[in-house]
């Protein structure tokens, strides 16, 4: 049986962990009204930029150079590049672990296709150095995202697509849905697939649809990987909220529990020496 004082040391632990338990829980809360609010102001922007692209390729169907841009060409996928999207931190639940589960299924789906991965995040780097898997590129510290981070990486994808390095461009990340769930997402970005638009267009453009098209495409790859990154930095901070908050309430639990057997041993170290007195005192007599 622990002594009294092996006790209270592990009280004394516990509650240290659960205060730190809870200022993590309050400054993810704090950093997560600011993300979330950057994540809702980007989804129109992604979905207007998507519908006029859409409208555009509509007026430049008849244009036979449209097929022939380089970022629309298609291939047999033999090479793929999977960009999985991590956080630098853990104490976060299953946000990351999921989203290696997904990674390690998605390149065991692909075969014999070869997947290349572009790792952002310290947890998703750290795994995959340790497999032998092919890296292409490793991004670390972007807990603060910014478009000119998204631009640099965006550019260096189309880059290889254009020169036919990779067939083929996937985003992994997890989706902010709500603060209590977060959605592993897999995107498929390169070769972009145009929206199909069923009545006619007709729009007057100042410029030909084709070099419309042509400056839009790579606009739209860099959105789809900045609202990415904001989508997976809203939800870890969610995530983190989420599993500190449990954190505290089983270290409160486990207070509780210690709390009551450190009395149960108190009552019988004492009822245990109020025995040796009496007996004491009996043989006395």
């Amino acid at each position: 049986m622990p002594s009294l004082i092996d006790i209270r040391r592990r009280i004394r632990s516990v509650r240290n962990t659960q205060q730190i338990t809870k200022a993590m829980k309050m400054v993810s809360a704090a950093k997560l009204r600011r993300a979330q609010d950057r994540v809702i102001a980007s989804r129109p922007y992604s979905a207007t930029l998507r519908s006029l692209l859409g409208d555009v390729a509509a007026a430049a169907g008849s244009d036979e150079h449209v097929a022939a841009h380089p970022l629309l060409a298609r291939r047999p996928e033999k090479r793929i590049q999977l960009v999985l999207i991590t956080s630098d931190k853990g104490l976060a639940g299953a946000f990351n672990s999921n989203l290696i589960k997904a990674a390690q299924r998605f390149a065991e789906e692909h075969r014999p296709a070869e997947t290349d991965f572009l790792l952002i995040g310290r947890k998703g780097r750290d795994f995959f150095r340790k497999r032998g898997v092919p890296i292409t590129g490793e991004h670390t510290g972007m807990a603060k995202v910014q478009h000119e981070d998204a631009r640099a990486i965006a550019g260096q994808l189309m880059d290889r697509f254009r020169n036919e390095e990779i067939d083929a461009v996937y985003l992994l990340y997890n989706e902010f849905k709500s603060v209590m769930a977060q959605k592993v997402t897999l995107t498929h970005v390169l070769p972009m697939e145009l929206p199909k638009k069923d009545e006619p267009v007709d729009f007057i453009f100042e410029q030909p649809p084709l070099d419309m098209l042509a400056s839009l495409l790579p606009r739209y790859v860099e959105i789809e990987l900045y609202r990415a990154l904001l989508e997976s930095a809203a939800a870890e901070h969610a995530a983190r909220m989420t599993a500190m908050d449990a954190a505290t309430s089983n270290a409160a639990d486990m207070i509780d529990t210690l709390t009551l057997y450190m009395n149960r041993v108190r009552q019988a170290s004492i009822t245990k020496e109020i025995i040796e007195v009496v007996s004491g005192a009996a043989a006395a007599e």
